[in-house]
């Protein structure tokens, strides 16, 4: 008897009993599972994530989150080849099931990474500079972003189960939001089986994750704007969601991945026996064959100087004539199958319709006889591009690719913008100009552009691999979304607030000194304290340092830095910078140092940085410098015997006026535990 595929909703696994759909293999046309969400109470489904999942998950501080992220990652790896042995009968090769499946454990890593190297160990994040609202500098404001109230309602492809899901649960659970996810029913086993794991791994909090094996029903009916969903699949459900009535009236955040005619465009100085030919060949034959060219980001549109066109086809023939179908199981099968038959009914009608602006030149647009959802590549080749409409509208979401000759740069860029909206495309060429012709004429099309030449193509991850640090989505056809991008993705599931009041106040709310707050100077020296025993605000007063003509000559001696505006005077006054001969900034910046350093050991470890560096005076000889030192920020390190301190350093001349002004980063040690 097939599995019956349960959900996870509100902390229990819910078994169907009725509506039951049946998922066949791709293999061979078993039936692999059943699944249904018929019975499940979608209101109280996203009740228990609003009020029980969201005040969990805010409760904690990035860090806490980060940490669960990494355990849930190690928990997948730990458990990974079981996941790969149910995957199979999704038609995916291992190498295949590699991207979707350590793909998206390594995505838990990376957000996991970041959440504890760039985000605070606070429940807020602090985004950008204060600015200044009055003359006086009693009024201030700045930007926080908390995490959403609300529910992130995640619909995924049937291409990557697994990756899929957790390159959104990623930054969602790191922001705070409590997730509902819902995966295509094609491969629904496999998120599933990836879902049972977490769950039995026992990290994240009631609430957290819910998870549906099926229809979503109802679910979209009781969602509010504090809630958001994200989309993957094709533009015509993506339009169907985004028209949703509460989706609209409620104006809830919707971010779509959807239908994608991605391109890669070989340069004119491409031509064969160059390196960037041979691995725009081996591009397109990966692109079109990994996953059975199931990926939102496999190659379309071969665009193509017309003078090699001949040689680009041949090329790709003699390559794809290799990429046989057969059994994924087989670690010698190149090409697997696609995800069903009726998914390879739908690339053979849409072949058919390419082949009305376009020639097959290799392959066929009927479906071989037999069980399984198998099917060879399918290259065409349109003489005519420009003219053409339908090879820039129709995809066929398999391994299929249109062959696209260009003239000119001006062809190839317009060529590309035909597709009104792409996730990415690709460049390969060697040529300066020709790289930033079309780069910068193809940009506004994309979120992603890859070039390709001999320099990177060794470490070049490839045009289908999105990365959590980059962004992944695309203007127009392709869904106008973004996901990963690093904290930008985090920061989709946060509200972006403006807060104005005292410079104390905000400091008081956001543990961050700002300029015109309390700094209370204090009688033991700040760098005496561990990390524990330091309050935002405590600061330093140094006493006075004249700077003498004998110390600018001395310290260009010493450091080889004899630029004239230290050394000639004439030339000095002639800048209009300079009123003469003027002290060094980094002199400056050291003889700061020595003015506000306590020299004894403690729990001061380590200066590793300065940010944001101005020098703001001209400091001539007899000036005389004196130092303002204020404990700005405090954060937790990743190790727990010493945290993060950053100081405000402000230097002053002898009319109080201010001639440099710095951010100085520090680590000190922590109290033992």
């Amino acid at each position: 008897m097939p599995e019956i595929l349960k959900s996870y909703v509100e902390d229990r696994w819910f078994a169907p009993e009725a509506g039951l759909v049946d998922i066949a293999s791709a293999i061979d046309g078993h039936v692999v599972a059943r699944t249904s969400t018929s019975g499940i109470d979608f209101a109280a489904v996203v009740a228990h994530a609003r009020n029980v999942g969201g005040p969990a998950l805010r409760a904690l501080t990035f860090h806490q989150r980060a940490a669960m992220l990494k355990a849930i990652a190690e928990h997948l790896t730990a458990h990974k080849e079981e996941l790969y042995k149910i995957a199979a009968d999704t038609g995916a090769t291992r190498r295949d099931n590699w991207i979707d499946i350590d793909g998206g454990i390594g995505t838990l890593f990376a957000f996991a990474s970041r959440g504890r190297r760039e985000l605070p160990s606070e429940r807020f994040v602090i985004d950008g500079d204060t600015e200044g609202l009055s003359k006086g500098g009693s009024f201030v404001g700045l930007h926080v972003l908390t995490p959403l109230a609300g529910v992130a309602v995640h619909i995924n492809a049937f291409n990557f189960p697994a990756w899929g899901m957790l390159e959104k649960l990623a930054p969602a659970i790191l922001a705070g939001v409590p997730v509902i996810t819902k995966p295509a029913t094609q491969t629904a086993y496999v998120a599933e089986a990836v879902v049972r794991l977490i769950v039995e791994a026992a990290i994240l909090p009631a609430g957290a994750l819910q998870f549906l094996a099926g229809s979503t029903g109802d679910l979209l009916d009781h969602l509010t704007g504090q809630d958001v969903v994200t989309f993957t699949g094709s533009a015509e459900t993506s339009d169907r969601l985004r028209s949703h009535k509460v989706i609209s009236e409620k104006a809830v955040r919707f971010v779509a991945e959807r239908d994608s005619l991605n391109a890669a465009v070989l340069g004119p100085d491409a031509v064969p026996g160059t390196p960037e030919f041979d691995l725009f060949l081996k591009e397109v034959t990966r692109e079109m064959t990994v996953k059975a060219g199931q990926k939102c980001t496999a190659i379309r549109r071969v665009i193509v100087p017309r003078q090699q066109q001949a040689a680009v086809v041949d090329g790709l023939k003699a390559a794809l004539a290799a990429a046989v179908p057969g059994d994924p199981r087989d670690e010698a099968t190149r090409l697997g199958a696609l995800a069903s038959t009726s998914q390879r009914a739908a690339v053979c009608d849409a072949v058919r319709e390419l082949a009305t602006e376009a020639e097959i030149v290799l392959g066929s647009a009927d479906a071989p006889d037999g069980a399984g959802a198998f099917l060879a590549p399918v290259l065409l080749v349109a003489a005519n591009p420009l003219d053409g409409d339908k090879i820039h509208h129709v995809e066929a979401f398999g391994p299929v690719a249109t062959v696209m000759p260009y003239d000119t740069l001006d062809d190839a860029v317009a060529l590309v913008a035909k597709g009104e909206g792409s996730l990415v495309a690709s460049v390969f060429t060697y040529d300066p100009a020709v790289a930033d012709r079309l780069i910068f004429g193809i940009a506004p099309w994309h979120g992603r552009l890859l070039i390709v030449d001999r320099d990177c193509a060794k470490e070049s991850t490839g045009h289908g691999s999105p990365l959590p640090a980059l962004v992944h989505g695309g203007p127009g056809r392709a869904g106008g979304g973004e996901e990963l991008g690093g904290l930008r993705s985090v920061f989709h599931y946060m509200q972006r607030t403006a807060l104005q009041g005292s410079p104390q106040r905000l400091a008081t709310l956001t543990g961050r000194w700002t300029k015109g707050a309390a700094a209370p100077t204090t009688a033991e020296h700040p760098f005496k304290r561990n990390f524990e025993g330091l309050a935002i605000g405590d600061t330093v007063e140094t006493p006075a340092r004249e700077i003498t003509l004998a110390d600018i000559e001395h310290f260009a001696d010493f450091t080889g830095d004899k630029f004239y505006a230290h050394m000639d005077e004439a030339a000095a006054r002639a800048n209009p910078f300079f009123p003469g001969r003027v002290a060094h900034g980094y002199l400056i910046l050291s003889f700061a140092a020595g003015l506000f350093v306590d020299p004894a050991p403690g729990p001061l470890l380590a200066n590793y940085g300065l940010d944001n560096l101005r020098f703001l005076k001209p400091v001539s000889p007899g000036d005389a410098i004196r130092v303002r030192l204020t404990v700005k920020e405090k954060r937790a390190a990743r190790a727990p015997e010493y945290g993060e301190v950053r100081w405000d350093i402000e230097v002053f001349n002898q009319n109080d006026e201010t001639v440099a002004r710095y951010d100085l980063l520090t680590m000190s040690a922590r109290r033992a535990a």
